[in-house]
């Protein structure tokens, strides 16, 4: 008998059209045989895409900084963020005031990751989190989360999505500011209060949102996010000292990195150091702080940060901002 049982589990797991779906949808349905049945549709109806294993061995942040700030910090998308900035400017005005996050690095991050809503993905998110999540072992506990997540949007937040053909990103991130299902559940917002979030097409909700998710993760008004700093001579090699901001600013100056003569940041303003790449073997060193540590909880990449915060700036210089 026993022997039977296990030849039965074999074959049931030996049928599944993708490996680990029995799984994901019993734990989506939590006891409910309904919502049980529907995840396994889905998932059988989802689509291993070898090229998404392939896409996400071969992020654009593992390029060097002089290679990767010439893919967003182009005149044209310079140019397309203050026509955005001016067009939905009052819209902006608000959602700085509720969020208290600068307008122009709300509309950065939308330029940085979809160009203004231009290119929001092609893949189904489905067929990319059933992908990631139970093909690619280096991330599959991530991904399978997120998959899970996804599933289970409609009971979470009462989103109403097409689950089966809803597009995004390779890495199954969605709409203008490309949130990922968790981000979805926990910071998207119906800012039109129209009864739906809707982050594709209403810019009410994917400004807002993004604004948002910078706000909850601790964006400060007011406070700085980077500043170049010039090596002395005698400037001490650190090896990645990381993100977080841990050494107040004259600790950097103290191993011989000198902010402009001009700067106003306080001495004793936590911070730390990144180098970027802008040409093979020359670096240049900035003094980051908790603004941008914050942006890099949207992406963890410094490079992708430095995009976000030269492209806000150019658009602030581009249509003045908007006023605190």
């Amino acid at each position: 008998m026993a022997a039977a049982m296990l030849a039965l589990a074999g074959t049931a797991v030996a049928a599944e059209k993708h490996p680990g779906m029995t799984a994901v949808a019993a734990e989506v349905a939590a006891g409910d045989a309904a919502r049980e049945a529907a995840a396994l549709a889905l998932l059988e109806a989802a689509e291993y895409q070898p090229a998404i294993i392939e896409a996400i061995s071969k992020p654009a942040e593992a390029k060097p900084w002089f290679v990767y700030r010439p893919i967003f910090l182009t005149e044209a998308r310079i140019d397309a963020g203050a026509k955005f900035f001016e067009e939905h400017r009052d819209l902006l005005a608000q959602v700085q005031a509720q969020a208290q996050v600068p307008a122009e690095y709300v509309v950065a991050i939308i330029g940085v990751e979809t160009f203004y809503g231009r290119i929001t993905g092609k893949w189904k998110v489905l067929d990319a989190l059933t992908t990631l999540g139970l093909y690619y072992p280096p991330r599959a506990p991530y991904f399978r989360g997120e998959l899970i997540r996804f599933l289970n949007l409609p009971s979470e937040r009462g989103i109403e999505l097409d689950l089966a053909n809803v597009q995004g990103s390779y890495a199954g991130a969605m709409g203008l500011g490309q949130f990922m299902p968790t981000s979805f559940v926990k910071w998207a917002v119906d800012q039109n209060a129209d009864g739906k979030i809707d982050l594709w097409t209403s810019i009410d909700d994917a400004t807002a949102s993004v604004a948002n998710y910078l706000h909850d993760h601790g964006w400060v008004m007011g406070e700085p996010v980077t500043v170049p700093l010039t090596p002395g001579p005698g400037a001490r090699r650190l090896r990645d000292t990381g993100l977080d901001p841990i050494y107040p600013l004259s600790q950097l100056v103290e191993w011989g990195y000198q902010p402009d003569p001009g700067s106003t940041i306080a001495p004793d303003q936590p911070s730390n150091l990144v180098a970027l790449e802008v040409a093979d073997g020359e670096y240049a060193y900035h003094a980051i702080f908790g603004n941008f540590r914050v942006i890099t909880r949207y992406n963890r990449s410094p490079m992708y940060a430095m995009a976000v915060h030269e492209l806000a700036q150019a658009i602030r210089a581009r249509t003045g901002g908007i006023d605190p």
